[in-house]
């Protein structure tokens, strides 16, 4: 079963984003819990989070992600912005169960200086402290390019913060493709071999979502440009082996290719569909 969606906004509510994704045949959808650069978070109206829960299990849609502002640095080296990391994220966290059992995506941040092991252990402090037994939420690493000082940019990364965590029952790994591309994952050419390396290194259980995106960079390039479905160094042909992969069955493949308005995301969707009949 392939689930496909995009990034859309919440801030015309959750029955919005559902009629949305349904109007270009979506089956599943991602969604900044707030604004993407922080800040607070629109109160939850849960007669529409209702709404929207029996649009979606009407619709047969997959697994949701909600995707943590890109401004939140877990491992920063200053204590407010890991302060205000840990509140967003516990925040984040306890409002995802209006919606039960999906997803919640975080960037693992940049450790600015101090040393990848470091920000490794920063970022592993603050789930411990975030994650709740009782949560239905599964807290998902998102894999990086590994530009800069970023943490994420190896599976290794990914693994020794999961092995720091307590409950790793409510952990994952979001991959995605312009990101493991670009931080030297052949993806594209060989997708056995990345996944057999993921295996490996984390174990395929943690896989819970993709980010299906092309690239603009070569192989390796550690730039983390998102493309459009076959304009990148990817290309179309790599998606379809992606897309109907075994190992990947079931999982929401979630669009954030660099898409002018929902026609083009439902353009995309189409192509993605017709490419794996």
């Amino acid at each position: 079963m392939i689930y496909l969606g995009c990034h859309l906004t919440s801030a015309k509510g959750y029955e919005n984003m559902a009629k949305e994704a349904i109007s270009i045949k979506a089956d599943t959808l991602q969604f900044f819990t707030r604004n993407p650069r922080g800040g607070r978070a629109k109160e939850i109206d849960p007669q529409d989070v209702g709404r929207f829960l029996a649009l979606a299990g009407e619709h047969g849609f997959g697994r949701i992600v909600a995707h943590a502002p890109y401004t939140l640095n877990p491992c920063s080296k200053e204590e407010k912005t890991r302060e205000f990391a840990y509140m967003t994220m516990a925040d984040d966290l306890a409002r995802m169960e209006y919606t039960p059992g999906n997803y919640y995506n975080f960037h693992p941040g940049s450790h600015v200086g101090q040393g990848t092991e470091a920000g490794i252990e920063l970022i592993s402090r603050l789930l411990n402290d975030i994650i709740k037994e009782e949560q239905t939420t599964t807290v998902l690493l998102e894999t990086m390019a590994g530009k800069g000082s970023e943490i994420g940019g190896s599976f290794e990364e990914l693994a020794a913060i999961i092995d720091r965590v307590n409950l790793k029952e409510k952990l994952g790994v979001c991959l995605d493709t312009c990101h493991v591309h670009d931080a030297g994952y052949d993806i594209a050419a060989d997708p056995d071999g990345v996944l057999a390396e993921f295996d490996r290194v984390i174990g395929l259980s943690y896989l819970k979502a993709i980010h299906i995106n092309d690239s603009k960079n070569p192989l390796g390039a550690h730039k983390d440009r998102h493309e459009v479905i076959g304009a990148g160094h990817l290309g179309r042909d790599a998606f379809a082996r992606l897309l109907t992969h075994p190992l990947l069955d079931g999982l929401p493949f979630i669009l954030e290719t660099p898409q002018p308005d929902l026609a083009g995301y439902g353009a995309e969707i189409k192509m993605l569909r017709e490419l794996i009949k």
